[in-house]
């Protein structure tokens, strides 16, 4: 595992956006038209810029899987990341569907703890390569930098599928949310 560079930005986001086309979450918050891929790669592109500015961007070294983290404690209100929201509502969401995705953001920080984290925002392997072991190397990678850095990892998962595979690394689910489909609270302890 690599930390990416910005020139590697292109590449992440279609990797993400491969692997996320059908996921319930994304597609929630993306505005569902003729342009939905569109706007999920603006999701990506979106998500790419938070994490490289307040926080990490990994590359697997075989480049066809990445990881979008984010450390919320850094992540700061500034001109840049004004300006981000604002392109993610015009180019993701759609200004009609503001209210809800705020109202889903403000239940998520709700049910989230307090404490410094290692927040796994996006983890995706390119679907051609997917079944091949490449994200649980990189799964692997990520909870020793967990460790490394002294945070609990917390994500969020809408696939009912990978929950066994979380698991498999030592995350426990610890909470719900009903948003039209399930949404999984998932931590795993720095020390495991």
């Amino acid at each position: 595992m690599k930390n990416a560079d910005y020139k590697d930005k292109s590449l992440v986001i279609d990797v993400l956006t491969k692997s996320f086309d059908t996921n319930q979450s994304v597609n929630y918050i993306a505005k569902q038209d003729g342009k939905r891929l569109k706007r999920i790669s603006a999701l990506m592109d979106y998500s790419f810029e938070v994490c490289y500015t307040f926080g990490d961007v990994f590359l697997s070294d075989d480049r066809k899987a990445c990881a979008l983290i984010l450390y919320p404690d850094k992540k700061k209100t500034t001109l840049k990341s004004i300006l981000l929201d604002i392109k993610l509502i015009f180019s993701c969401i759609g200004i009609e569907n503001i209210k809800k995705a705020l109202a889903r953001e403000s239940k998520i920080k709700q049910l989230q703890p307090k404490e410094l984290m290692y927040y796994l925002w996006f983890i995706g392997v390119d679907p051609e390569y997917q079944n091949e072991g490449i994200g649980s190397l990189l799964m692997d990678e990520i909870i020793k930098d967990s460790k490394h850095k002294q945070r609990p990892i917390y994500l969020e998962t809408s696939t009912l599928k990978n929950l066994p595979w979380y698991k498999k690394y030592g995350f426990q689910v610890y909470n719900e949310l009903e948003l039209g489909y399930k949404l999984f609270f998932l931590k795993r302890e720095f020390d495991k």
